[in-house]
């Protein structure tokens, strides 16, 4: 259930402002002092492995290994392959006969470049437009956590798309918010890991969109709670 829709990317509010500026002065002067962050997340997340983090079936959903995910072009293949460590995609489908696809990508190191394979990106790379862009709070069973919802459209494709990223364990989909927390964690010392979770199915968007966040909802239910906690982050209740 979406409690909450907001247009992506809204007005920073003053007080935000002031407190992103003064973070990232802080960094820099902690930086200068060559206490710049050493300890890597991903070293204590080795075991990550996607393609058993994920389940291959799950509360009646399957894994079709007939369907070849959507192919990015090789320039844009390089650029993921060189910010994310491992890359998941597959589609599953239901006894229903409708599909969701997933594609999970983790990366050790949280920079700058590790926002050039968020949706918004990576679709009109591929021809898509990008009709609609919103910001939601998306209730996953375990706590809400802010999601963004896209919807791409290449000739007669028409692609609805929900998807999240997590920065060492927050969810931080709004580029401000995610600097800031990148920020946060370079001041204990802390180089980030983290996660970009994103579902997509083809046809009407309002329905796609409800049959994504059952998707989202089974998978988190099957997982473990480690499993759970690294693909959703920390929710809010």
């Amino acid at each position: 259930m979406i409690t909450s829709t907001k247009q992506s990317e809204p007005p920073l509010t003053s007080n935000l402002k002031n407190i992103v500026i003064g973070l990232i002065l802080i960094s820099a002067s902690l930086g200068a002092l060559g206490l710049k962050p050493t300890k890597r997340m991903a070293e204590r997340n080795a075991d990550i492995n996607l393609e058993t983090l994920v389940p291959l079936e799950f509360a009646g959903w399957k894994f079709d290994k007939n369907v070849i995910p959507l192919q990015v072009d090789p320039q844009k293949q390089e650029v993921i392959k060189q910010t994310y460590s491992q890359v998941l995609s597959r589609t599953y489908y239901n006894e229903r006969g409708e599909r969701v696809m997933l594609s999970v990508a983790y990366g050790g190191d949280q920079t700058d470049t590790m926002q050039v394979h968020k949706p918004e990106a990576c679709y009109p790379a591929q021809g898509f437009r990008i009709l609609k862009n919103n910001e939601v709070t998306l209730d996953t069973g375990y706590g809400n956590i802010p999601a963004k919802r896209l919807l791409a459209q290449l000739g007669s494709r028409v692609e609805p798309i929900t998807y999240w990223i997590t920065i060492g364990e927050t969810v931080a989909v709004d580029s401000i918010k995610w600097k800031l927390e990148r920020v946060k964690y370079g001041l204990t010392g802390n180089i980030p890991d983290g996660m970009l979770f994103r579902v997509s199915s083809i046809g009407d968007d309002e329905q796609a969109y409800i049959l994504q966040e059952s998707f989202i909802k089974d998978l988190l239910k099957s997982v473990p709670l480690k499993s759970r906690q690294r693909l959703m982050g920390n929710p809010t209740l």
